[in-house]
């Protein structure tokens, strides 16, 4: 087996990751003020463009990955797709510096002159090429960085381990200078600001290439999904044939494995009925011991695959309930920041945007600490290199979940009373806003444990053809958590409004019920968490072969 460069190669794909989310969560994470301001939309058409771009930036890495695994390998996606980012960029900057390509400043909130078709074509191309790009750089690179470390060694898996911690350290970095530094920079030149992210997002690309002679590159293996198929087809064709008492290795099709293929999976007893596709039948087998129909008989390595397939998707159906307390974090709990006393001091008001920085700041702390000091001495104790396996941080994470969402709807309790009893004029509590502190470390906690485990999940249980697919579940995850968490707050919204009543999530959340709210979501949070547990207890990890030596994924 070839030596893997491991960390060396690290260094730079790291810092290409850095550097290009900087770049495009700079750009896009002040984005809103950029369509309302600067681009003359209104806030419903702004909010719908918005949302159908980071729908849309969610579904695009499935199909980044499919490229990728099937037919351009994940360095060459990397590379492509960052040309495309680049374009993008570069697009949105033009739509800033040409006068032509927006519409005129605002001479009063009256007199404002929407964008031409035109104008707002070009925009959506920029962001069309933006999303292509992100899709394609997404779901490559954590598996591209993992193909960097021997997984089959004990050093290979513990840089695995680091490097999931560290990479999501540095996202959390990543997101507090884009929403800190570059939206002071934005907030005095739009024009300034995206030439700057542009520049660095060309700077993340001759990093990236830097590294082109350390990396490893594992081929892509052609369409993979006729080899999924192939599989249902063969077991649906064989159904009427029973599963042998005594599972004889040699009535099942089990050739050697190509040399690209460095972990072979022996057949197991979950999902029994997909071993049917892998029985041999009469006349099946060529005398060179090669298939005569791959639509009647398939490996034992291809059956296994996809029940990795299969097995995964309970895991990560589980993600799309814990995943709600985060993509909602800049809604609600800012509604509750503006009705609280934010004053620091006697003269200083802070934004109340800014509470969600604590989430980011409980990342940036606990994850060192994590990876330095707890994560080996659970080591020691569990006997486990990575000190919590992924599916036991997925089941943490929803804990943390129902944990957010209780501490939420207990904070907005007390301040909704504290509010109506004081009845000041503005609805504003004599109640210091950092009392919502508690409920976003509950959601940096949430954060840490959910995204990682799940990243961590799909990267050492995906098929090994098959992993920048298997990592773009989590985009796809996300994506519907935006979807489900929407449909909540619009089903809440519109039966508690029902018969002239006040709905609980009114515009003013003194007269509402959003701790009804939270606490209804912490139900299904602690439903979610009942069959994460569930799935959980029946999950087997992958089974893999190495140089002829069984190894059971931890």
């Amino acid at each position: 087996m070839e030596n893997k460069p491991g960390w060396r190669a690290i260094s730079y794909i790291l810092g290409n990751q850095i550097v290009e989310r900087i770049a495009t969560l700079g750009m896009m994470g002040n984005f809103m003020v950029f369509l309302l301001q600067f681009f003359n939309l209104g806030q419903v058409a702004a909010a719908n463009l918005l949302g159908a771009w980071t729908g849309v930036s969610n579904l695009i890495p499935i199909i980044g990955a499919c490229v990728a695994d099937a037919y351009l390998g994940k360095f060459k996606t990397i590379a492509i797709s960052s040309f495309g980012t680049l374009l993008g960029m570069v697009v949105l900057t033009l739509t800033a510096w040409v006068p032509q390509l927006h519409p005129p400043s605002c001479t009063s909130t009256e007199h404002c002159v929407p964008p031409t078709s035109s104008q707002l074509g070009f925009l959506i191309l920029g962001l069309a090429w933006l999303a292509l790009g992100t899709g394609g750089i997404g779901p490559c690179t954590i598996p591209f960085a993992i193909d960097q470390f021997d997984t089959t060694s004990s050093e290979g898996k513990k840089g695995v381990n680091r490097f999931f911690n560290w990479y999501y350290i540095s996202q959390t970095i990543v997101t507090l200078i884009s929403l800190t530094a570059i939206v002071y920079l934005e907030n005095k030149s739009w024009v300034l600001a995206f030439g700057i992210l542009s520049l660095l997002m060309s700077f993340s690309i001759i990093i990236f290439f830097v590294g082109a002679s350390v990396y490893v590159y594992i081929p892509p293996e052609g369409t993979i999904f006729s080899g999924i198929a192939q599989v249902f087809v063969a077991a649906y064709k064989k159904h009427h044939l029973k599963i042998p008492v005594i599972e004889d290795e040699g009535l099942y099709y089990d050739p050697p494995v190509d040399a690209k293929t460095l972990l072979k999976m022996p057949l197991t007893k979950q999902l029994r009925c997909l071993n049917k596709a892998a029985l041999i039948g009469d006349n099946e087998v060529n005398a060179r011991g090669s298939v005569k129909n791959p639509w009647r008989l398939c490996s034992i390595q291809q059956v296994e695959e996809v029940k990795c397939l299969i097995k995964m998707l309970p895991i990560w159906a589980s993600g799309i309930l814990c995943l709600i307390p985060i993509v909602q974090q800049g809604t609600f709990p800012v509604s509750q920041a503006l009705k609280m006393d934010r004053h620091l001091g006697a003269h200083f008001k802070l934004p109340a945007a800014t509470y969600n920085a604590v989430s980011l700041i409980t990342i940036g702390i606990f994850l060192p600490c994590f990876d330095i000091f707890i994560q080996p001495a659970l080591a020691k104790v569990t006997k486990n290199e990575e000190g919590l396996t992924s599916l036991q941080k997925i089941v943490i994470g929803g804990i943390c979940s129902v944990l957010t969402m209780l501490c939420a709807g207990l904070v907005e309790w007390r301040r909704r009373g504290v509010a109506i009893s004081h009845g000041a004029p503005d609805g504003v509590a004599p109640m210091n806003a950092m009392w919502l502190a508690p409920q976003f470390v509950f959601l940096g906690l949430c954060e840490i444990f959910t995204l990682i485990g799940h990243f961590q999940f799909y990267s050492t249980e995906s098929p090994e053809k098959m992993k920048s697919i298997g990592n773009s579940l989590q985009y796809l995850v996300m994506a519907f958590s935006i979807y489900v968490g929407t449909l909540m707050v619009n089903v809440v919204n519109q039966v508690t409004r029902k018969r002239g009543g006040i709905g609980w999530l009114n515009n003013d959340i003194n007269a509402g019920r959003l701790d009804y709210y939270y606490f209804l979501v912490a139900g299904f949070a602690a439903m979610n968490l009942v069959y994460i547990l569930l799935c959980v207890k029946r999950y087997h990890y992958k089974v893999v072969i190495v140089k002829a030596e069984v190894k059971d994924r931890p």
